[in-house]
């Protein structure tokens, strides 16, 4: 058994040192691996989700769906899970933990794995990518989070998941808006279509201005290119002069995840609105008392 947990974790760093990254490998490979004995039938209320899972909606419609089929032919496959202090989290198939909950079960056939936190998340966010369909906004953090904790570049990151870079920059690009429209996105009130164009803005009262207009006249994103262009607002931000602060406006930026300048000896942090002021704040751990 321990051999076998010890091979299961030389593969999964195998698989993410590897040209491309392979969920459905992944899983094909533990479940059969998996003894007879390893699959066990496990109390859904002793499950609770993977803290790194990064779809916070899931297709209602879709999972009733599945609800149906499980009714009907059970769980085809087995989960795969890790014991915690108490219960059990999910590492992949909380689709299927969901549904089956829906289907009125009360136990779940899994495979017991002991991964560490770092390979729970990078589990968690190859499923959702290769599996799922998020939305535009979870889609990005999904490769943000990729990017930090595999500690590598966008360049990499496109290889191994069989996506162009300028896919992952613009995906990536959706961070810079600001929540209120970042939540517009996930409501589906706006296109990703939409947001690729407003995260080409530094202008965040236009983007608001412009967002409310999409929603209010129905714009198509061919209407608001031209709605920018006539504005004399290019879609790409202007070549900035050379700027001796760049790398720490970068650095700040990402951190804050807003835009930063420096100039004139002074640092400028942009907000969209009080909430976004305040999680800034969070992060500089500035207490305010009010």
């Amino acid at each position: 058994m321990e051999n076998k947990r010890r091979a299961l974790g030389k593969g999964l760093e195998q698989l993410f040192n590897s040209e491309n990254l392979d969920f459905n490998r992944l899983e094909t490979t533990i479940v059969e691996t998996a003894s007879k004995d390893e699959i066990i039938n496990v109390k859904l209320s002793e499950l609770r989700s993977n803290p790194y899972q990064p779809r916070k909606n899931f297709d209602e419609e879709a999972l009733k769906e599945l609800s149906n089929s499980i009714k009907e032919n059970g769980v085809f496959q087995p989960i795969i899970i890790k014991k915690s202090i108490k219960g059990y989290e999910i590492i992949a198939g909380e689709r299927r933990v969901k549904a089956s909950v829906l289907a009125g079960l009360e136990t779940i056939p899994a495979i017991v794995r002991d991964f560490s936190d770092e390979e729970m998340m990078q589990i968690a966010l190859l499923e959702n990518l290769q599996r799922e369909d998020l939305n535009a906004i979870e889609e990005a953090q999904a490769y943000k989070s990729m990017i930090e904790s595999l500690n590598i570049t966008q360049d990499i990151l496109s290889q191994k998941l069989g996506k162009s870079r300028s896919h992952i920059t613009n995906m990536l690009g959706l961070l810079r808006l600001p929540n209120n429209i970042q939540n517009l996105v996930v409501q589906n009130k706006i296109s990703m279509g939409h947001a690729r164009v407003l995260s080409k803005l530094d202008d965040w009262e236009l983007i608001d201005s412009l967002a409310k207009r999409i929603i209010k006249d129905d714009l198509s994103v061919r209407s608001l290119e031209n709605i920018v262009s006539i504005q004399h607002q290019p879609l790409k931000p202007k070549k900035k002069k050379e700027n001796k602060y760049q790398y720490l406006e970068e650095s700040l930026s990402e951190k804050l995840e807003t835009k930063i300048s420096i100039e004139n000896n002074k640092i400028s942090i942009s907000f969209s609105d009080i909430d976004d002021l305040n999680r800034i704040l969070e992060l500089l751990n500035i207490d305010i008392e009010r």
